[in-house]
């Protein structure tokens, strides 16, 4: 795939996620072997959500990764750009305040959330930098930003292995379980083309976020960001 095909415009961003909705955590749960549930349990112990907190889970697609704050009783606003995600996501979980919104024009007033989070998803903010200045506006002082992404496996041996299994083999399985099995090819392209973990915590200094960290998930695959508002 040609580096422009990761330039893709919004619109087109959005009708891929809108073709693979309606089996997009089916998808997940089997190209990742079931980690992602593990990585989902890990965004919610980072972010510790409490009852009354008001907490922004950006990109939620489907409401599956908003659950566990609602659970603990905060109040969270699944907010994504597709609105086929948030067609099936609303249809499963009525009860949640699904929005509809760009990461990088969030439609929410300054200082709103105690928390905010994003999963797997600033990739495809276009500016991933505008989006999250973006989170940082709508965080009030003292919140809290939690980041769950894909990153560089820390082992050289084992990033081989992945960039391998990412190029072929995750293109190759989608075919036989999503509903638009050409997303996951630009899927593994943004993931090799993606900063590695310094990387994306300077990218959340430079948006005005302090003390940012991070903790390595599965090897590296992923790694989990924090900082404060």
């Amino acid at each position: 795939m040609a580096r422009a095909d990761l330039d893709k415009q919004p619109t087109d961003v959005r009708r891929m996620f809108d073709a693979v909705a309606k089996r997009y955590d089916l998808t997940n749960d089997v190209l990742s072997l079931g980690q992602d549930r593990r990585w989902r349990t890990e965004v919610v112990k980072a972010i510790a959500p409490q009852p009354g907190q008001v907490v922004l889970d950006l990109a939620a697609g489907t409401g599956t990764s908003s659950q566990p704050f609602a659970d603990a009783g905060a109040f969270v606003v699944p907010c994504d750009f597709s609105l086929g995600m948030l067609k099936v996501g609303k249809q499963s979980r009525p009860e949640l305040a699904f929005a509809a919104g760009d990461g990088m024009r969030l439609p929410f007033p300054d200082d709103t959330f105690d928390a905010v989070t994003i999963s797997f998803g600033l990739r495809n903010i276009v500016d991933p930098g505008s989006g999250l200045r973006e989170l940082r506006r709508v965080t009030k002082s003292g919140g809290r930003l939690v980041v769950c992404e894909f990153s560089h496996p820390t082992n050289r041996a084992f990033r081989t292995v992945y960039l391998e299994y990412l190029m072929k083999a995750l293109p190759a399985i989608s075919r036989g379980v999503s509903s638009s099995p050409d997303a996951y090819v630009y899927l593994a392209e943004s993931i090799r083309a993606w900063p590695d973990q310094r990387g994306l915590a300077a990218l959340i200094g430079a948006a005005g976020w302090t003390r940012p960290q991070w903790r390595n998930l599965s090897g590296g695959i992923v790694a989990l960001h924090r900082a404060s508002a």
